[in-house]
């Protein structure tokens, strides 16, 4: 509940701070090469730390090619981009700290495969603020606040594409985020600790596209047609969050975490097409949103842990199933027509699960383990439903005719496990393997919930030292026939691939990796891609993965 309004889960990325017992000027600079795409990545940062300041500064450089399958097969995939950031840290006193974040990133010719257009280009800009005090009293321990804002530009045109010879199009939108959260911990008790506070954080698009027809029915134009769609309509969603989450010791070996979140969430269009204006009663829109989580975690003996848990998350709609108007943004050929009045979707997931750790002798070191299961039911789930009522409203005589509108179902659920054992022998050696399986449905269709990953599982041989490591994965990924054909999905084979990589300090400083991926240069395609878009000789398939990869990365620290 402390990181938004999450339907699952979320990963908590941490700035790590820098060392104040290594004053001065530090920097490192690295490179990286793959053979498939002949790619290049590119990155040197600088840094000063003293006592009381840290600044940082960094720049980086990508250029990827378009890589091959294992069929060798060119998938367009192409980028170029450039990056760099500066952050500055003040610290008042050894307990308290201020940190600005400045960052800008510039993408340059994007290929997309799944997408019917490519991007021109895309310029984002975030700036950030960050205060901690630390250590404040016997009750409150720390506050911390937090303000960030982000701006993208974006382009993309159908210039390359099968279409440009009848339509030309590009389609621009600016997004921009602001938000913030502050937060404190208190500890009124010893067994008792409370996070509590307060998120904001306001999302805002705008954007159109605009069309040259030169082509209609079949027929050449003698005058070419323009026309101006708009696709974002100036729209925002808002939501104010607040939070409280207890980590309670009942004993020297359990520990019960709670946590509870209001979310209020005001969305508006203030620019709609007229033909969505059409559909709805469009106004500003408020909505009360409550989230919750309780897990229980003990120590059933000195190596194993007992973990059981029930959270609620809550998701409200984005701004594509609120507001999209017409426009293909799904797997399948369908035009999609958003809805503002759509619930929250809700997830309720129940979880248990239990880890390990045996010391073992006679040249073997240790073994772990740890497993997962858990079950979900979903309230609202938001999918796309074809609506025979309503026609495509750009080339009408296509098929599919009927568009999709976003709409709320109740009868959907998923199940599955977890579970990954490692091995430690010989001192240096170990042997680990994973395992993961999901199970969804959808009762109201009668199929499987939109991109149900497929039974993984992945196999590790590895060998590490202090300054040298290596190890060989085999990765066993099965067939898929549990899909959502009203996703536009279709089933997949199950494939297997093996990656070795290796690695190691040959001088003071300096860090060399090597890496060979999908060895035996395998033809395949994740269940999880999209499909092929208005591209030049490929059908509405899956997106193949790359084949054989040679890689090589290299950093030098100072």
């Amino acid at each position: 509940v402390r990181y938004g309004a999450t339907f699952g889960g979320i990963i908590n990325l941490v700035t790590k701070k820098p060392n104040y017992e290594d004053y001065g000027f530090h920097g490192k600079v690295s490179g990286g090469f793959e053979s498939n795409g002949n790619s290049l990545v590119n990155l040197a940062e600088l840094q000063f730390i003293n006592e009381k300041f840290d600044i940082v500064a960094n720049a980086g450089y990508r250029n990827f090619d378009n890589y091959k399958d294992g069929f060798g097969t060119e998938v367009p995939s192409s980028f170029k981009s450039s990056d760099y950031g500066i952050k500055l840290g003040y610290n008042f006193t050894k307990n308290q700290r201020l940190k600005l974040d400045w960052r800008q990133s510039f993408g340059r010719d994007v290929l997309h495969a799944a997408l019917p257009m490519d991007t021109e280009y895309d310029n984002s800009s975030i700036f950030s603020v960050d205060y901690k005090i630390e250590n404040i009293g016997k009750v409150v321990k720390s506050i911390s606040a937090k303000a960030y804002h982000s701006y993208v530009d974006h382009l993309m045109t159908n210039n390359n594409r099968p279409s440009f010879m009848m339509m030309e199009a590009t389609s621009g939108v600016e997004a921009t985020t602001i938000g913030g959260k502050f937060e404190m911990n208190w500890k009124p008790t010893k067994k008792a600790s409370f996070y509590s506070g307060i998120d904001l954080m306001n999302i805002a698009r705008d954007g159109g596209r605009t069309r040259i027809v030169k082509k209609m029915n079949g027929n050449i134009l003698p005058m070419p047609m323009t026309f101006n769609d708009k696709v974002w309509q100036d729209s925002y969603i808002t939501d104010l969050g607040f939070f409280t989450e207890l980590k309670y010791n009942l004993n020297s070996k359990s520990i019960i975490t709670a946590g509870v979140r209001y979310d209020n969430v005001t969305s508006n269009i203030k620019d709609p097409e007229a033909d969505f204006a059409a559909l709805y009663d469009l106004k500003k829109r408020t909505e009360h949103t409550f989230s919750g989580t309780i897990s229980l975690k003990k120590i059933v003996s000195n190596n194993y842990v007992f973990e059981a848990a029930y959270g609620r998350g809550v998701r409200t709609a984005n701004m594509m199933e609120r507001y999209i108007n017409h426009f293909t943004v799904g797997q399948d050929p369908y035009e999609y027509i958003g809805n503002p009045n759509l619930n929250a979707e809700v997830n309720n997931q129940f979880e248990i699960g239990m880890k390990g750790l045996e010391e073992l002798e006679n040249g073997l070191n240790s073994f772990q383990f740890e497993t997962s299961v858990y079950y979900s039911f979903f309230e609202n789930y938001i999918v796309g439903i074809v609506d025979p009522t309503k026609t495509r409203k750009f080339m009408p005589t296509k098929q599919p005719v009927n568009p999709k509108v976003f709409r709320n179902l109740d009868n959907a659920y998923k199940a599955g496990f977890e579970a990954k054992a490692q091995l430690d022998f010989l001192e240096f050696y170990n042997f680990k393997t994973e395992f993961s399986y999901v199970y969804t449905k959808n009762k109201d269709l009668d199929e499987a919930l939109p991109l149900t990953p497929p039974f993984t599982t992945k196999f590790t041989l590895g060998f590490e030292k202090e300054n040298l490591w290596a190890n060989a994965q085999y990765n066993m990924v099965s067939k898929q026939n549990n899909i959502s054909e009203s996703f536009g999905e279709i089933s997949t084979n199950g494939y297997q691939t093996l990656d070795l990589r290796f690695g190691g300090k040959p001088l003071k400083n300096v860090t060399l990796g090597l890496a060979v991926l999908n060895v035996f240069d395998k033809g395949y395609n994740s269940h999880l891609n999209f499909s092929f878009t208005n591209q030049a000789n490929f059908g509405r398939t899956p997106v193949t993965e790359p084949g054989r990869n040679f890689s090589a990365f290299l950093q030098y620290k100072f």
